[in-house]
């Protein structure tokens, strides 16, 4: 990445294909409300480049949904083309077994990712399942990053039994767990983690290595919980995410500029915490 170049750094962008035809997606749109940006590769990253905002871009490797991934080295090698703004996280199913650790071997060992996805409510399995752990150990051992879901999931809801998305996957407090047993692998709990902020917020002032990602709410639903600690013992643990293309950047970023965010808060939000997770610069003073 161009980070001198860059205003920003939206650590969670989806890069998804344009089947629009299929019920979780109708489902989600309905739940979001239309965003104003599609789901093709090339104009998300021409929105990113012509706003100076850097992403990470991945996708969900689940079959709950019916909505096709699209195939991790397809991902890293369209960032590997867009550099100056993007880098890729992987997407591995981990109840897949032995399956999910060599395909996680495989993935770093090629060099085009920079860390992992992972869904669990629509992946169906919880974060602290010990049959988890040997892909744990794979990422953990090249201190690669991942990104959790955590909270309510907006796939899913409104249909059918929620389309069979068990929402208690996504309690943050097994994270913990990982945490514990995993300090090498910076995690990312992603979202305001509805109805679980509070833990949230424990674990990430808890556990060195785990960050809190604001996507996939409207900053104007934050909680005064979320807001309070992101302005003071969380602020260099707190990153910008917007969970495109569900959540354009447009939106997340015009709720932002509205909420009582300290100025000198905003830009370790905004970029500055990314950039040092990432390794990208120096650790902050204490």
């Amino acid at each position: 990445m161009n980070i001198n170049e860059l205003i920003a750094i939206d650590v969670h962008v989806h890069l998804e294909t344009e089947m629009e035809d299929n019920e979780a997606n109708t489902a989600a749109q309905k739940y979001f409300g239309k965003s104003g940006v599609g789901r093709n590769r090339y104009e998300l990253a021409a929105y990113y480049r012509e706003r100076k905002i850097g992403c990470v871009i991945f996708t969900v490797d689940e079959r709950l949904t019916g909505r096709p991934p699209i195939p991790n080295d397809e991902i890293a090698a369209f960032a590997a083309e867009n550099e100056d703004i993007m880098f890729a996280f992987a997407s591995v199913d981990p109840t897949r077994g032995p399956q999910a650790v060599d395909e996680a071997k495989r993935l770093i060992a090629a060099g085009g990712i920079r860390g992992f996805k992972l869904h669990p409510p629509l992946q169906q399995f919880h974060p602290n399942d010990p049959k988890i752990y040997p892909f744990y150990e794979v990422i953990n051992e090249a201190k690669l990053p991942v990104i959790f879901h955590t909270g309510h999931s907006g796939i899913g809801t409104g249909m059918p039994g929620g389309g069979g998305v068990r929402l208690k996957y996504g309690n943050p407090m097994d994270i913990d767990d990982v945490a514990v047993d995993f300090p090498d692998m910076p995690i990312i709990m992603a979202h305001p983690s509805f109805p679980w902020q509070d833990e949230a917020i424990s674990i990430c002032l808890h556990k060195p290595q785990v960050y809190i990602d604001l996507s996939g709410w409207s900053p104007k639903y934050f909680s005064p919980t979320l807001v309070q600690y992101a302005n003071t013992l969380l602020k260099h643990k707190v990153l910008f995410g917007s969970d495109y293309p569900l959540i354009a950047p447009d939106r997340w970023l015009a709720d932002f500029e509205k909420i009582a965010i300290k100025d000198e808060v905003r830009p370790l939000i905004m970029k500055e915490n990314a950039l040092r997770l990432f390794g990208l610069a120096s650790q902050p003073t204490p």
